[in-house]
């Protein structure tokens, strides 16, 4: 958890960043129905621009009669707007009208990329709605039942302008895209299934902590959905300024679990617990909703920074119970801990809502009605805009929206978190240029994946082949057990490769191999021991290859599977080209001299090295009709400048040629080694390996 808060934060100062130097004023539109804008012989008045700013606050105002319709007929005299308790004054004000529709000679354009994405979401006619759909906080049952509603709601009451996105806990805000395509999104709501209180692990993430108590898990669920609004509201702030709405379908947060409903290990039958002490629950309930509260002042943070409203929807409806009678030790919870547990959650989702400027949907029989409120929301409402004077002090501000008539109800944001001196250098700082793609790309091979397989650590590389076609090289290993981490060892990896058209290629296990294959079919080559490299290598034609490897433990059953797609090249073309480099580390002077003899020495998966170690780079170089390619060899820095040349010579054994790369005179970093071949005719080839050096 330590690793995904500083993630959190360290991803809210450089979307801060992002935001302040994505913003660009709001484009206007005169609202439909003004006289003014009527009257052929006037010119039409000017267009109110929302200008940004480091000290300029944005407020959104809806203000409702009695019967919660809006009122449509209010001007800026009619606004009186508090910081902090001290009167502002509302330098810039417009009215937001909104139906989701495009004038009829408007296409309404799909969303294809995301420039498409970004400009689109500029517009001032179009509405943001994500569904976040919390499936750690949600009864399938109920997930189920809340299906019909939201495809409803989406076919109804959203417009052909409108953007919708889908987004479950364990996904990064950066894969939340958005669409015009309902039934997309509809497809996406049909399949929501929900997970609450049901611990069975359905990802390489979940098996990690599976076998935690009941109540860590609960915890950590709670965490992960809270890291996971939080990064979405900064991923919305990049988007727009405007605001935009997030449907929060989700049966509160679990403050703490009851007695009846705690395991030491959430993978072993239960076990009745000890009678009911209410001074100890009284205390567990406190420690739970003091966790839930310092991460929850994080998501408001983002909330109210990025103007997003988080709408609350309790798929229960009416529902008072939040336990089954089977939930529990034997008998089930008891009376009192449902009530308390149910209060709590509810009071969870009623906060998010409140603290965010949105609205909590509970406890109705309809909750397509309460839905309806959120389009409401989002297509009529005062924006108003003041410069503030108050210091760069990083502190939250109270803000309270006034309107001159009586008879009305007044919503706006509860008040906003001021930048930081040192956030404000970030965002006027002249931005670095970004370092080249390749660069980039080499250097993300590096981070892991939360999400990824967690057991073995891989690499595959291609060279020319017999007969037209491309060898194939996966390496992996074993990575080393984990002092805090109970779990089986990796030992064995099966591989199944094919072709995009589903033609199988090849079928292997290492480090079993395959005894009677013939000597051009696929060699398994290790060093002999239990956790160095292991070598699957066989051969297949270019173009798109799929790849599953199936990780098993030593002693039989599978821990985990790794599908991906690699792209295989075409080594016969005439131009020139360079195997995938092959990356050998050595820890000694001896342990280099032998690698040098060794010509089936095997591949190091892993790209982190210590300044004591020396590396032999080894690829082969391929030319046309007689041409030999120059290769050459460049250290890179993070940003693609050149360090400094490295010398290339040519191999006596294991490749054409080979590159000695010490160590020990690069400080600890992330570094990229390049390495390119130019024939004589055609454009040069290039490969990039990302490398990092501890202390």
């Amino acid at each position: 958890m330590l690793n995904m808060r500083t993630s959190a934060r360290v991803l809210v100062l450089v979307s801060l960043v992002l935001a302040g130097a994505m913003a660009s004023p709001v484009a206007q539109q005169q609202p439909a129905g003004d006289p003014a804008a009527q009257e052929p012989t006037a010119p039409p008045p000017p267009t109110p621009t929302f200008r940004g700013g480091i000290d300029f606050v944005r407020v959104d105002a809806f203000v409702t009669d009695k019967k919660g319709n809006p009122v449509t007929d209010l001007k800026q005299t009619d606004f009186d707007v508090l910081e902090d308790g001290k009167p502002q004054l509302v330098e810039q004000f417009k009215t937001i009208r909104i139906d989701g529709t495009a004038a009829p000679d408007e296409p309404v354009r799909a969303i294809r990329g995301v420039a498409a994405e970004e400009a689109e979401a500029q517009r001032d006619d179009v509405r943001l709605f994500v569904f976040f759909l919390d499936d750690y906080h949600t009864r399938d049952r109920n997930a189920i039942s809340i299906r019909q509603t939201l495809t409803t709601f989406v076919e109804t009451r959203l417009g052909p302008l409108d953007m919708m996105a889908i987004m479950y806990p364990l996904m990064s805000a950066e894969e939340v895209s958005f669409t015009r395509n309902k039934e997309s999104i509809i497809g996406a709501l049909q399949h929501f299934e929900g997970r609450k209180y049901e611990y069975t692990p359905r990802n390489a993430y979940e098996r990690i902590y599976d076998r935690l108590s009941t109540t860590d898990i609960e915890r950590l669920r709670n965490h992960i959905v809270q890291g996971a609004l939080e990064g979405l509201a900064i991923r919305l702030g990049g988007l727009r300024d405007g605001r935009k709405s997030v449907i929060f379908v989700s049966e509160g947060f679990t403050v703490v679990l009851p007695p009846e409903m705690r395991r030491e290990n959430s993978q072993m039958p239960q076990v009745v617990s000890a009678p009911r002490n209410e001074s100890v629950e009284q205390d567990a309930e406190t420690k739970g909703r003091m966790d839930l509260d310092v991460r929850m002042k994080e998501v408001y943070r983002a909330a109210h920074r990025f103007n997003t409203a988080i709408y609350s929807l309790d798929p229960r409806g009416l529902s008072p119970f939040e336990f089954d009678i089977n939930d529990g030790a034997a008998g089930g919870v008891s009376q009192a801990s449902d009530r308390q547990a149910f209060r709590a959650a509810q009071e969870t989702l009623q906060t998010l809502s409140e603290e965010t400027d949105g609205r909590a949907i509970l406890n109705r029989n309809s909750l397509l009605e309460g839905l309806t409120q959120v389009v409401r929301d989002s297509s009529f409402y005062y924006l108003l805009g003041y410069t503030t004077q108050s210091r760069q002090d990083g502190k939250f501000h109270e803000i309270k929206v006034k309107v001159k008539r009586s008879g009305v109800d007044v919503r706006a944001r509860k008040g906003y978190w001021s930048f930081t001196p040192e956030m404000v250098t970030r965002m006027t700082t002249p931005r670095v240029p970004d370092a080249p793609k390749p660069v980039t790309q080499a250097l993300a091979t590096l981070a892991v994946p939360v999400q990824a397989a967690r057991y073995i650590r891989t690499w595959v590389g291609t060279e020319q082949g017999a007969n037209g076609k491309t060898r194939v090289s996966i390496v992996w290993e074993p990575l080393p057990p984990s002092p805090s981490l109970r779990r089986d060892e990796a030992g064995r990896v099966t591989v199944l490769a094919a072709t995009d058209k589903g033609d199988l290629v090849y079928r292997g296990r290492s480090p079993d191999g395959n005894a009677t294959a013939a000597p051009t079919g696929p060699v398994v080559s290790s060093a002999g021991t239990p956790n160095a490299p292991k070598r699957l290598t066989f051969e297949a034609p270019p173009g798109k290859l799929d790849l599953r490897m199936t990780i098993e433990a030593a002693g039989g059953g599978t821990l985990d599977t790794d599908n991906r797609t690699v792209s295989v090249p075409d080594f016969t073309a005439p131009v020139a080209a360079l195997s995938t480099p092959r990356v050998f580390r050595a820890r000694t002077a001896r342990d280099f001299q032998l690698l040098l003899q060794d010509a089936n020495a095997v591949p190091a998966p892993s790209r982190e090295f210590s300044r004591t170690e020396r590396l032999l780079v080894r690829f082969d170089v391929y030319g046309a009709n007689g041409d030999k390619p120059v290769p050459s060899a460049a250290v890179l820095a993070r940003d693609g400048h050149k360090i400094y040349d490295v010398p290339v010579a040519a191999a006596t054994v294991g490749g054409s040629h080979q590159v000695d790369l010490a160590l020990n005179s690069l400080p600890a970093g992330e570094y990229v080694l390049q390495v390119t071949v130019t024939g004589t005719s055609g454009d040069p080839a290039t490969e990039y390996i990302g490398f990092r050096i501890g202390a």
